[in-house]
C-alpha cells in the first residue's frame, strides 16, 4: 500500500470509529423509540402518529367499540390531545383543569384546577433516568410552568419561582409582549424542551425564534432565530435592521426530532405582515423554511425555503414526518413535508438534498406600491395534492341560481391562480388558501415503508388589501366590512344575527364593560364553549371591539389573574405558581424603531374565510403518498357535510380536516378523524374502509393510542359542539357526554 493509500485509509477508519463511538455512546434517552407509548403529542418525538399495536388488526377492528368516557365536565371547546404514562392518562376539562385519570377506568386520580390560558392543544412529559423526577411541562399565559406527574402540584424549584417568563430573551421589550406562547406543546429531547411560539400575525409582532428550555431548572438553553441578526446566516436576506420589527416567522405546530441523530426540524411559518412585505423585501430566511438544528446546541444544520417572500400565509404547519425510503434500491432517511398550498418536499434527512427535482418556476409579479414579490418559487417534481385554482367550471355544484351568478360576476373581475400576489385594485381567490390543503395536525407516516398519511381540505381564501389607517375613534366603511364579515363567519351562529344572543351571551355593547386585552385574550383563546379564533388579525380585532362599543386605547395590562371556580374531585391545587402582576407591562409596538427604512403607507386584508366549499367536491381528503416512488397510492373523501351535500359521505365535508388528526398502526391501519363526530378506520394499503363511528359530540384534537396489560386502546377527545342542528348527534338517543372516549376490542365473554 502506497504512503498516500495508507494515509487515506487511516483517515477514513478513524472516522469510522469516531462515529461508531458517538452511536455507541448514547443516552438512553435519545435513542431510537418503539412507538409502543404515547408520552407525546404526536406519539413520540418524531411526530408520525405511529403506533405498534400487534392486537388491533385489519381483521378484527370492525369489532371496536367504545369501553369507557370521561366527561370533561363542562360545556367548553377542548382541542387538548391526552397522552399516557404508564397506566395514567393526562386530560384537560372542569374549567381548564389538568386532570389525571386511571387509563383502565377513568377513575379521577387528581386535578390541578383552573388553569385557563393553558396550552390549549396538549403538554410535554418528561421523566429522569431513574423515574424519581416525572414531570409534566407546558405553557401558561406567556409561561412555561412545571407540574409534578404523580401529584399534580406546581415545582416552584421551576425557572422563577415555578415559571419562565416567555416574553423574555427575544430582543424586544418584553413589556410589550401581549402574545407569544403556543397552542401547541414544545418537544422534549433529552432533558430540553425545544419550544415554538404564536407571536400573532400582525404588524410588529413579536419574532418567532425557536428556544429550548432545561427541564428540570427552566434555564433557556439555547436560541434560534429565525429573523437572523447582523453577522446570521440569512441576514442578507431581509433589510437592514428588519430583525428590529418584523415578527412572525415562528414555528407555532409541531416540531420532529430525529433522536437517534439529535436533530430537530422545524416547520417555520410566514413572516408578519403575512400578506404585503414591503417592509421585509427579500426572501426572508426562514420564514417558510424546514430548518434542521441541532437539538443540543440549536446550530442549524441545513434549510430549504419552501416559499421566497411569502405573500399568501403558506406557514409551514404540518409536522415534518422522518421516514426511511427505498429509492432507486437505495434506502434513504428523509423527512418530508406537505404545504398548506398542496405540495411535498423530500429531503436527505442529514445532508438536506431534495430526493425528488424541485424547480424555481417565475409566477407574476406584484403591482402593489413597495411590494417586490419573489420573481421565482420552488416547484416540486411530486404531484400535488389540491387544486390551485377558482374557476367558473369549478364552482360549487350546490349553489343556488343566484348565489352562482354572484360568484360568475365577482370571477369576472378577480385573479385566482397560486402565486398571484395580493392587490387593493382586484379581489385575489387564493386555493388554498390560509387554512390549506394540509394543516397542523394534518400528516403522519409509517417510518419504515416511506409511506406518508396527508388530511386535506380544498378550502379557498378571498383577499383584498386596504390601506392600514392611522389610530382613530370612528370605524371606516372598510373596517365595518370586516367586522361584519368576522362577525358572519364566526360568531353569529352562537350570538345572533343582532349580536342579541342565543347559544351564546348578548354582545350588545360589550366594549362598555370590558377592557380590550381582555376581549383579545376570549377571542383568540375561547372561553367556555366558544372555541379561539387564532388566525383573527389585530386589525379585525379592534374593529369588532369598537364596533362594540370598546375603546382599544383603553388597556388593562393585568397580569397573572386568576379565576379560582370550585371544582368537584381530588383538587390539590389551583391555577398554577403564582405570577406577580406586571405593572410594568406596555402597548404592543405600533411603529417602526427609529433609524430604520420603512414604507410610508401599510396595507392589510381579512383570511378570507367566508366560503369553505367555494368550488366543487370532494372538498376533504386523505391519502397516503407513496414516497418511495413519488405518488400518491389512494385517495379517499372524508367527513360529513351538512351545508350542501347533505350528508353524501363521497363527497367530504367543507372545511373537514380543520383541527383533525391520525393514527397510524403497525398492522396497517389509519385511522382518522373529520368533520361531524366522524372517526375512520382504513386499510392503510388501498383505503378501504375498515370501520367507523359517529361521536356524540365532534372532535378537535390529535387521537392517542396506548397499551395497558397487553391490550390497545384508542382514545379521542369529543369535547366539541356540531355546527348544525340536523347533524347533532349530542341530541340523539344514547348520546353520551362531552369528554373523552375510549374504544377497544371487548374482552371475550
Amino acid at each position: 500500500m502506497q504512503k498516500k493509500d495508507l494515509s487515506r485509509f487511516l483517515i477514513s477508519l478513524s472516522v469510522t470509529m469516531i462515529l461508531l463511538v458517538l452511536v455507541g455512546c448514547q443516552s438512553p434517552e435519545v435513542q431510537r423509540r418503539d412507538h409502543k407509548t404515547w408520552s407525546h403529542y404526536g406519539g413520540s418525538p418524531d411526530q408520525s402518529k405511529f403506533f405498534e399495536s400487534p392486537s388491533i388488526t385489519k381483521e378484527n377492528v370492525g369489532q371496536l367499540e367504545m369501553l369507557w368516557s370521561y366527561p370533561s365536565g363542562d360545556d367548553r371547546f377542548y382541542f387538548f390531545s391526552p397522552i399516557i404514562v404508564d397506566s395514567t392518562m393526562f386530560v384537560l376539562g372542569k374549567n381548564s383543569s389538568l386532570i389525571a385519570i386511571n387509563a383502565l377506568t377513568g377513575e379521577e386520580l387528581w386535578i390541578h384546577a383552573n388553569l385557563p390560558g393553558i396550552t390549549r392543544r396538549g403538554i410535554n412529559y418528561w421523566e429522569s433516568e431513574d423515574k424519581s423526577d416525572q414531570r409534566l411541562l407546558f405553557t401558561l399565559n406567556n409561561s412555561i410552568q412545571a407540574i409534578d406527574a404523580r401529584t399534580g402540584k406546581s415545582i416552584e424549584n421551576f425557572g422563577n419561582n415555578g415559571y419562565v417568563d416567555l416574553r423574555e430573551g427575544l430582543d424586544r421589550d418584553p413589556t410589550s409582549i401581549t402574545r407569544i406562547q403556543s397552542m401547541m406543546p414544545g418537544v422534549i429531547y433529552d432533558n430540553l424542551l425545544i419550544m415554538g411560539s404564536a407571536p400573532g400575525e400582525g404588524y410588529f409582532s413579536p419574532p418567532g425564534h425557536v428556544r429550548a428550555y432545561n427541564v428540570v431548572t427552566g434555564k433557556m438553553e439555547w436560541i434560534f432565530h429565525t429573523i437572523p441578526h447582523p453577522g446570521e446566516y440569512g441576514y442578507e436576506t431581509w433589510p437592514k435592521d428588519a430583525y428590529k420589527y418584523v415578527g412572525g416567522a415562528n414555528v407555532w405546530s409541531e416540531i420532529s426530532v430525529d433522536e437517534e441523530r439529535g436533530i430537530a426540524y422545524l416547520p417555520i411559518g410566514s413572516p408578519t405582515y403575512d400578506y404585503y412585505g414591503a417592509d421585509r423585501l427579500g426572501s426572508n430566511l426562514f420564514a417558510n423554511s424546514l430548518v434542521a438544528v441541532d437539538a443540543k446546541t440549536g446550530e442549524r444544520l441545513w434549510h430549504y425555503q419552501t416559499v421566497h417572500h411569502d405573500l399568501w400565509d403558506y406557514d409551514l404547519s404540518p409536522a415534518p414526518q422522518l421516514l426511511t425510503v427505498n429509492k432507486d434500491g437505495k434506502k434513504i432517511d428523509a423527512v418530508s413535508i406537505a404545504t398548506k398550498h398542496g405540495f411535498v418536499f423530500v429531503f436527505d434527512r442529514v445532508s438536506g438534498e431534495p430526493l425528488f427535482p424541485i424547480e424555481e418556476k417565475p409566477f407574476p409579479k406584484s403591482e402593489m406600491p413597495g411590494e417586490e414579490s419573489w420573481p421565482t418559487q420552488p416547484i416540486t417534481s411530486l404531484p400535488s395534492f389540491t387544486r390551485h385554482e377558482v374557476t367558473k367550471e369549478n364552482l360549487n355544484p350546490y349553489f343556488s341560481d343566484s348565489l352562482r351568478q354572484d360568484w360568475l360576476k365577482r370571477l369576472d373581475s378577480a385573479k385566482t391562480g397560486l402565486y398571484v400576489p395580493p392587490s387593493d385594485k382586484y379581489e385575489t381567490l387564493m386555493m388554498p388558501g390560509a387554512l390549506g390543503g394540509a394543516n397542523y395536525g394534518n400528516t403522519a407516516a409509517d417510518p419504515e415503508k416511506g409511506i406518508m398519511y396527508i388530511m386535506t381540505q380544498e378550502y379557498a381564501s378571498t383577499y383584498r388589501l386596504n390601506k392600514v389607517e392611522p389610530p382613530k375613534n370612528e370605524l371606516t366603511n372598510n373596517d365595518v366590512d370586516k367586522v361584519k364579515s368576522l362577525y358572519g363567519s364566526s360568531c353569529i351562529a352562537c350570538h345572533g344575527p343582532n349580536m342579541e344572543g342565543g347559544a351564546g351571551p348578548s354582545l350588545k355593547n360589550l366594549g362598555h364593560h370590558m377592557f380590550y386585552e381582555d376581549f383579545r385574550n376570549i377571542v383568540i383563546n375561547g372561553k367556555g364553549v366558544m372555541p379561539g379564533l387564532i388566525h383573527v388579525d389585530e386589525a379585525s380585532l379592534m374593529a369588532l371591539f369598537q364596533f362594540l362599543g370598546g375603546d382599544p386605547e383603553r388597556r388593562n395590562f393585568r397580569r397573572g389573574q386568576r379565576e379560582d371556580v370550585p371544582i368537584k374531585g381530588p383538587v390539590v391545587a389551583s391555577g398554577g405558581v403564582d405570577i406577580p402582576p406586571d405593572t410594568q407591562r406596555g402597548a404592543p409596538m405600533q411603529e417602526y424603531p427609529e433609524g430604520t427604512d420603512h414604507p410610508e403607507v401599510r396595507y392589510t386584508t381579512d383570511y378570507g374565510l367566508d366560503w369553505p366549499g367555494l368550488i366543487d367536491p370532494p372538498w376533504s381528503s386523505i391519502l397516503a403518498y407513496d414516497l418511495n416512488n413519488g405518488t400518491i397510492k389512494w385517495r379517499r373523501p372524508i367527513g360529513v357535510d351538512s351545508l350542501y351535500a347533505k350528508g353524501d359521505e363521497t363527497k367530504g365535508a367543507p372545511n373537514g380536516t380543520q383541527r383533525k388528526g391520525m393514527v397510524i398502526t403497525s398492522t396497517g391501519i389509519v385511522f382518522a378523524t373529520a368533520k361531524g363526530g366522524k372517526v375512520y378506520a382504513f386499510d392503510s394499503e388501498d383505503g378501504s374502509v375498515l370501520w367507523e363511528t359517529t361521536l356524540s359530540n365532534e372532535t378537535n384534537a390529535q387521537p392517542s393510542m396506548f397499551t395497558l396489560n397487553g391490550k390497545e386502546y384508542l382514545v379521542i377527545n369529543a369535547t366539541s359542539n356540531f355546527r348544525s342542528d340536523s347533524y347533532d348527534h349530542s341530541k340523539k338517543s344514547g348520546a353520551i357526554s362531552k369528554g373523552y372516549v375510549v374504544y377497544g376490542i371487548p374482552d371475550k365473554k
